[in-house]
């Protein structure tokens, strides 16, 4: 065997000057939505829609993945903190986002994104942005990695991390490579469904893929990472598998709905 575990002692910030601080979470954050664009413009060319709809969508997301997953992480897993200390709620430097809550902000987001702009159903959106959505996923997941944060149980597997910023000494499931790995598989499935079959004109089909792909994998993976706060460790089933749950039903349903079509 080459190694027992991998210790785990990366510095999350880049560098600093002065009161700014550069974090590889935030550049990865960056990255993942540059790609974004970049692929949707693809996407957006080739069906000849104007770029007018790109830019607008591109700053609905942005603006509605921060508060949305800031709040998510206020409500569903710090409310006892910030209800006390609400001016806390804004410092997203000091870290604390939820995906669900960002999935629910865009969702929000959209739906007056297809009133005002596109005029078209929401699902028309969703087909197309789900695909660099899942990517960007992938690099939110490293940017955790990158944190020390937001990992699993104890593990005797090799590739287990040793966190040492967190003061860890034993290996832990580095589950945030888990979870970027499915969101991963979960961009190439969709973005193969776009270009190279007629899934986009089924309505909902690619959308319910990656909500399937993303949040059932979510949800098996919360059985081996530690949870988050300390009210969950009286749950059958932590906030996260809980909150994933809509998801996946959601996306089932859409599945089935535009495949019977």
């Amino acid at each position: 065997m080459l190694f027992n575990s991998i210790n785990w002692d990366v510095n999350p910030e880049i560098f600093s000057i002065g009161f700014i601080h550069v974090r590889y979470y935030g550049l990865f954050f960056a990255v993942g939505f540059m790609l974004g664009y970049y692929i949707l413009e693809k996407m957006f060319k080739s069906e000849n829609i104007q770029q007018e709809w790109l830019d607008k969508l591109f700053m609905y997301v942005v603006i509605a993945t921060i508060v949305g997953a800031r709040l998510g992480h206020v409500i569903f897993y710090g409310w006892d903190y910030y209800s006390q200390h609400p001016g806390d709620i804004i410092k997203i430097w000091e870290g604390g986002l939820a995906s669900h809550g960002g999935a629910a902000g865009i969702i929000i987001s959209l739906y007056y994104y297809s009133k005002k702009v596109t005029k078209k159903s929401m699902l028309w959106t969703l087909d197309r942005l789900i695909v660099p959505i899942a990517l960007a996923s992938v690099f939110i997941r490293l940017g955790n990695l990158m944190n020390s944060e937001i990992y699993g149980h104890e593990t005797s597997l090799p590739w287990g991390f040793i966190f040492e910023r967190r003061g860890e000494e034993v290996a832990k499931h580095p589950t945030q490579l888990y979870e970027a790995l499915c969101y991963l598989i979960t961009f190439i499935v969709t973005l193969f469904a776009y270009w190279k079959t007629k899934a986009k004109e089924k309505q909902g089909l690619i959308f319910g893929i990656a909500l399937i792909g993303i949040f059932l994998s979510r949800f098996f993976i919360e059985f081996v990472k530690e949870n988050q706060e300390k009210f969950e460790d009286a749950m059958t089933f932590n906030m996260g598998q809980l909150l994933s749950i809509p998801f996946v039903i959601t996306g089932v349903y859409l599945i089935y709905k535009a495949v019977k079509k």
